[in-house]
């Protein structure tokens, strides 16, 4: 601004008062321009343009059809139609744990089935089904046949146990639980406590004394049910087509809202920037219950029209072998499952695929470039994305460590930005006009994205039966307006490249899962006889996101470990159960009655410099043990597996 300023003022000076020629004139500022540091914004521009132009060009592409999409009331199961005319016969999914092949025919079947199975019994459109079932093809044909009736899928996390997988049956007001066989002793445990007039259907094999007795079995009942597509109301490209279950600031998993278009922008912004092909072979571990397996990796398919192979859990030892099998040239990952595949012992499969690109986040940079050359993967398509935020970021060029970028020369075409935090408490930084202060390059911030409900690409849907104020800031980019805060903190270098930083809130990350340590205080608290628990995440050398760590206000000879962690496999889903735990007299609190977490995340788990007794979840033997030098060793040497 200063330098705009500069310029104009030596224009009209060396115009009006020394009268000079216009070329004389254009010569000064130029010369005036670059001394005053202009020279950098021509190396930006040089350096970036053809980047920026790229991206500007997909956000626009994805924009034109997302309108036309809403002019036309177009829906996800519309445009899957259209899918299926193109290429009936083609492959769609392929599971691997049967080596079931699924035509775009078959899928349309076998949803369409669904679709009328449910008609028949009753439900319509705004009715909403759990579904709660491990990766396979069915899982994809249960949702998307609902969606062709209108109704909407809580897609239920499959770790989640007893009071979590309670509250999220509940709060999705399901008429309808849709569960995989091997899902039933979990459903077992709650289901005494569930809506009587909650329907039950299993999928898989059939075991009735294994589920509760008034279960039906769904596949006879699918395989009877008319293969055409039911008669339904009309819809529009902003109704809901599913819940998504993340982290909840208020101790539980909260439902965000997945309409019809953000499905379809998820999936189009990954296709257009990272210049998938109709060819590609999209090879998806990931949970399908998450975004990114269930948008990113079978959007492709839904969409696009390209091949996806579902397997049902990650395995390390399988991965290239799966990828030979099945002529793979497009992988999935998060960042820990790169971790272990570089663990793994060289093998001669890792040469022979055909894999040209892996597509996730979370890489670290500290591993990039050695993920990429020893598995010869020529395109690493990093990108950055919460179910629920209108700020995703691509790194459409493979820029090592980055999670996405924003033009440096054009920042009006995508209305995202990092502000300034206090470090401490995460609160924004705002200027003496009351708005938030953008960070500089180098420096980090959180990530905010403007909100704008008319802009397809820049609404928020929010949550289902929960406030979303938590996520919305007022005056973040001038007077007057909303963005939305994504609870994680970045940093942009010169040319715009956005690298990830740490997650904050009441949420980290481990083991490719959003912990809520408001949810897992609750938990440990009620199994300590409601002593004060504060939990965050500590860093642990070659390791992705953050372990988990409890200090408890309590002494250590007053808890009984080896019960407490045998609660814990009951109470929390393995990435959810703290790996150290440190007993103190008290944990102190703000003057709103909130833990201070700050220092004890600095300290960490290092016994010479924490004086409190500190203990570790030894993951062979299921328990606690001390933490003591030689085992803190260990654990940062990498010997000691968490």
């Amino acid at each position: 601004m200063l330098l705009g300023a500069s310029l104009v003022g030596a224009l009209l000076f060396s115009k009006l008062v020394l009268k000079l020629p216009w070329t004389q004139v254009g010569f000064s500022l130029v010369l005036l321009y670059l001394g005053s540091g202009g020279w950098r914004f021509v190396r930006i521009f040089f350096k970036t343009i053809r980047r920026d132009v790229f991206g500007g060009m997909v956000l626009l592409k994805v924009k034109a059809k997302v309108r036309k999409y809403l002019r036309e009331r177009r829906t996800v199961p519309m445009l899957f139609a259209s899918t299926v005319q193109r290429h009936p016969d083609k492959t769609a999914l392929i599971f691997e744990g049967t080596d079931t092949h699924w035509t775009f025919r078959q899928l349309d079947d076998y949803s369409s089935s669904v679709a009328n199975f449910l008609q028949a019994r009753g439900l319509a459109s705004g009715n909403v089904v759990a579904l709660f079932m491990e990766n396979r093809n069915e899982f994809v044909g249960l949702w998307l046949g609902m969606a062709k009736l209108g109704v909407e899928a809580a897609l239920i996390n499959t770790n989640l146990r007893r009071d979590a997988l309670r509250h999220c049956i509940d709060t999705s007001k399901a008429r309808v639980l849709i569960f995989g066989s091997e899902m039933a002793p979990a459903v077992c445990e709650v289901h005494a406590s569930l809506d009587p007039l909650l329907s039950l259907f299993c999928s898989g094999p059939w075991e009735p004394s294994a589920v509760p007795s008034n279960t039906e079995h769904l596949d006879p009942l699918l395989e009877d049910a008319p293969k055409h597509l039911p008669s339904q109301p009309a819809k529009d490209f902003t109704d809901k087509l599913f819940y998504v279950y993340t982290s909840g600031t208020t101790g539980l998993p909260k439902a965000a809202i997945v309409v019809h278009s953000r499905y379809y922008r998820m999936a189009a912004l990954v296709y257009y920037g990272f210049r998938m092909q109709p060819d590609d072979i999209v090879y998806d571990c990931l949970p399908l219950y998450h975004s990114a397996g269930n948008i990113v990796g079978v959007g492709q398919c839904l969409i696009h029209g390209l091949t996806v192979v579902i397997r049902k859990k990650f395995s390390a030892s399988r991965f290239w072998d799966d990828c030979i099998k099945y002529n793979c040239t497009i992988v999935q990952y998060i960042g820990e499952l790169c971790r272990y595949l570089l663990n793994q012992p060289p093998r001669e499969a890792e040469s022979r695929h055909k894999v040209r690109m892996a597509l996730g986040n979370g890489l670290r940079q500290s591993i990039w470039t050695d993920f990429s050359n020893r598995f010869h993967i020529p395109q690493v398509a990093e990108f950055y994305g919460a179910t629920e935020c209108n700020c995703s970021l691509g790194n459409f060029d493979s820029q090592v460590g980055a999670c996405g970028f924003n033009s440096r020369i054009l920042s009006f075409v995508y209305p995202i930005r990092l502000v300034r935090v206090n470090e401490d408490t995460m609160e924004l930084i705002r200027g003496p006009d009351g708005v938030c202060i953008p960070c500089q390059p180098g420096q980090p911030g959180q990530l905010v994205g403007r909100i704008i409900q008319q802009d397809p690409l820049r609404r928020f849907d929010g949550y289902l039966n929960q406030s979303a104020n938590k996520k919305i800031a007022n005056d973040v980019f001038r007077k007057g307006d909303q963005a939305y805060l994504t609870g994680d903190v970045l940093v942009m270098d010169e040319l715009g490249y956005l690298y990830f930083r740490d997650r904050t809130g009441d949420t980290f990350r481990w083991k490719g899962e959003n912990v809520s340590t408001t949810e897992v205080e609750g938990t440990l608290s009620r199994l300590l006889d409601m002593a004060d628990v504060a939990v965050y995440g500590v860093e642990v050398p070659g390791t992705e996101g953050r372990a988990g760590m409890a200090a408890v206000a309590s002494t250590a000879k007053s808890c009984d470990l080896e019960r407490f962690a045998q609660a814990l496999e009951k109470e929390l889903p393995l990435y959810a159960r703290p790996i150290f735990l440190r007993f103190l007299p008290e944990l102190h609190k703000t003057g709103t009655y909130k833990f201070q977490k700050t220092e004890l995340r600095k300290e960490g788990f290092d016994p010479a410099a924490v004086k409190d007794p500190l203990f570790y979840l030894d993951a062979r033997k299921g328990h606690y043990l001390p933490l003591d030098q030689e085992a803190y060793t260990r654990i940062q040497a990498g010997e000691e597996k968490l």
